[in-house]
């Protein structure tokens, strides 16, 4: 699961990972699923959209997540703080208290 605020750069990561441009890239709106062949293993991403109305959804994406990983906007310093509450709401979450979380500051 890779969640973060709008604009973040969620689905630019997710591009690069996987080879792709990252030329056009539109703000999710809803969410992308990338799978990724790594050796033996596939990881399925979800790349959930971060606009505030989205936001509230997110809880209902986590149950069965094997990991998060939080994408930071460290160069909008506006929304550092709204990115820290967003965290510390996901992290209140009781299916996510044994999930492993990866933070993320992009740019």
């Amino acid at each position: 699961m890779m969640l973060g605020l709008d604009n973040a750069g969620k689905t630019t990561i997710l591009k690069k990972i996987g080879g792709e441009t990252d030329q056009n890239v539109v703000p999710t709106h809803g969410f992308n699923i990338k799978n990724y062949e790594m050796g033996n293993n596939i990881l399925h991403i979800w790349d959930i959209g971060g606009q505030k109305a989205l936001r509230n959804y997110w809880p209902t994406f986590v149950d069965d997540a094997e990991g998060i990983i939080f994408v930071i906007d460290s160069a909008d310093e506006k929304r550092l703080e709204e990115s820290g509450t967003e965290l510390i709401n996901l992290l209140e979450e009781p299916e996510l208290l044994d999930v492993p979380i990866v933070i993320l500051s992009n740019k």
